[in-house]
């Protein structure tokens, strides 16, 4: 045995892989313990034709949500890998606010069964830059390195600002969400994505005015579509 692996076992008996959920010992990084991954509601089809929201039963590959039908958004789907819930709200929270930047990697390896086969680049939801020294890190730009280095996409994290701070929008309603990031967001290299599929990576896709505000942003200098990739999302009444 070299001394690497003999130091790989050392740290792997002093620190072993833990649960991004409950913190359990588990036999390898990334992975959840049984009852956290048990817990876990993946999405997929079927689903909305237009947003992605899954549907309980399959309603045909053109079926879209009733809210689609009412008023379709201005991005091409928002998918994710699990449905908002305690196990995915844990990693989201320890992610963002206790500094486990490894669970991007994890949200990352769920999230890329569902990115797009015709993907051009992947662009995070920015943070003000206030914002961003304070918290040392954007998580949404941490998860979409890490689904570029898996997929070979490439990230800009660059090409989208926040050109003003925001209120939390934690608490508000969805007209007010709305409001509060209007006209928010600007893209500063419209020549990195005009003509060009551009996927939109963020943690957790709640009521939708932050991914449509950034949507808005990204079509107006011409690109050519924008689908929404994210960890969780919210399905039903937005919580957080």
């Amino acid at each position: 045995m070299g001394f690497r692996d003999l130091l790989g076992d050392t740290i792997a008996l002093a620190l072993p892989p833990r649960c991004p959920g409950c913190g359990a010992v588990v036999r390898g990084d990334h992975r959840f313990c049984v009852d956290c991954w048990a817990s876990l509601e993946f999405i997929g089809p079927p689903w909305c034709a237009t947003c992605n929201m899954p549907f309980a039963i399959d309603r045909g590959d053109d079926a879209q949500c009733a809210a689609c039908l009412a008023g379709a958004p201005h991005h091409s789907g928002a998918r994710a890998a699990v449905a908002y819930g305690p196990v995915a709200r844990t990693l989201a929270l320890r992610l963002k606010y206790g500094g486990r930047l490894a669970f991007a990697t994890t949200a990352a390896r769920l999230m890329a069964r569902h990115l797009p086969a015709d993907a051009d680049v992947l662009v995070p939801v920015p943070l003000h830059r206030w914002r961003l020294w304070g918290r040392g890190f954007n998580q949404a730009a941490l998860i979409a390195d890490k689904l570029a280095r898996g997929s070979g996409v490439g990230s800009d994290p660059f090409v989208l600002a926040r050109s003003r701070r925001t209120p939390a929008l934690r608490g508000m309603n969805p007209h007010q969400r709305r409001l509060a990031v209007r006209a928010a967001f600007m893209v500063t290299g419209a020549e990195r994505v005009k003509g060009r599929h551009v996927v939109l990576v963020d943690d957790v896709y709640t009521s939708g005015a932050t991914a449509d505000a950034c949507t808005r942003a990204l079509l107006g200098v011409g690109a050519k579509k924008v689908t929404i990739l994210c960890w969780a999302r919210v399905i039903g009444e937005a919580i957080d």
